[in-house]
């Protein structure tokens, strides 16, 4: 019999996170198991010399911290179920590393995160966290494009 005790589900707050978030907590509530609620922001190291956030002052840094971890906090709405029980976290660093790094430390037994669905040169150019993990994960991983949450 298949088990899940510890459901990871790392969002970047877009509308495919949101879709994937319903089959989250739908899992994690059918299996009785915790919810791993995570975000990964970009640190300083690897963030791009034009990207504006780099240079951003210390305490508007901060606000976003603070920003950030009130929209977490907030997940998953009541409306959705109850998983077993919920934990959040806000990670640094590479996303990709971040998250599987967070599988291993954590005893993950299922990933539940959004795919954007890029193909072509926005693929190419862009990559993809999404895919990155599914290759790369030590266990299952499943991937919800924005449209396949069903009412």
């Amino acid at each position: 019999m298949v088990t899940f005790q510890n459901i990871l589900f790392p969002t970047d707050f877009s509308e495919n996170s949101e879709a994937a978030l319903a089959y989250a907590v739908n899992l994690a509530e059918k299996y009785d198991s915790n919810l791993h609620v995570i975000h990964v922001t970009i640190g300083e190291t690897q963030q791009p010399a034009f990207d504006i956030s780099a240079y951003l002052p210390d305490d508007i840094k901060k606000k976003q911290h603070v920003f950030l971890e009130k929209n977490l906090n907030a997940l998953p709405p009541a409306d959705l179920g109850k998983p077993k029980s919920v934990k959040h976290a806000i990670l640094e660093g590479v996303p990709f590393y971040e998250i599987l790094s967070y599988i291993e430390n954590n005893h993950i037994d299922l990933v539940v995160m959004g795919t954007h669905g890029r193909t072509g040169l926005k693929h190419l150019t862009m990559g993809s966290v999404a895919e990155n993990i599914v290759r790369s994960s030590p266990v299952p991983v499943l991937t919800v494009h924005s449209g396949s949450a069903r009412d």
